[in-house]
């Protein structure tokens, strides 16, 4: 699996090409998790995201589909005892309804072959009166982005969406999803936010 190979990599692309919008997002996350929020965080990756959420939450189950990926998340959270990990697929979530205060799936809806199963899944396990976060990557905004794009379509990565900002608010309307709040966190790569409050 891509993911696997790519896995001790991965945190090269977040931290230096694209550091200053992997800053903002993880400062965005922040904005919407309590102390007292029970957080399902799909597409863990490598932790960068999850360690700051369990620096606040309550607790944080991360899942990921690659182990790969997941081995790296272990390493970067040991000692967080408010921390599990699963291996689980975004399409498949192996949770009951309605059982985490938010949700978060960052960076991976531009990468699933079936995206409206995804947030039907997500929607899902989410409480009544949670939240779902998802962060994604606008790859068709700037120059350095497509570049980047092409560059991960080359080595494997497979963007089954590509994405600017209009037209990732257009994803949510034809997926009947009503988006509470948008926002943009500038870098390399950009990375616009839908707020969905259930």
């Amino acid at each position: 699996m891509i993911w696997d190979i790519l896995s001790p990599l991965y945190d090269t692309f977040e931290t230096i090409y694209n550091g200053k919008c992997f800053r903002g997002i993880a400062e965005e996350i922040k904005r919407h998790v309590t102390r007292d929020d029970t957080v399902l965080e799909c597409a863990c990756g490598t932790g960068l995201l999850t360690l700051p959420m369990a620096q606040i939450c309550k607790k944080v189950t991360a899942t990921d589909y690659s182990e790969g990926m997941m081995k790296q998340a272990r390493k970067k959270l040991k000692g967080y005892r408010n921390t599990t990990f699963l291996n689980a697929d975004i399409l498949d979530l192996p949770f009951e309804d309605e059982q985490f205060d938010v949700v978060v799936a960052a960076n991976v809806i531009h990468l699933v072959d079936n995206s409206g199963k995804a947030l039907s899944e997500m929607q899902r396990v989410c409480k009544t009166g949670g939240k779902i976060i998802i962060p994604t990557y606008i790859n068709e905004t700037s120059k350095s982005a497509i570049i980047a794009a092409k560059l991960l379509s080359m080595i494997g990565v497979r963007f089954k969406k590509s994405f600017d900002f209009d037209s990732y608010k257009e994803f949510f309307i034809v997926h009947n999803i009503t988006v509470s709040q948008y926002s943009l966190v500038d870098g390399r790569m950009p990375c616009a936010f839908a707020i969905i409050e259930k």
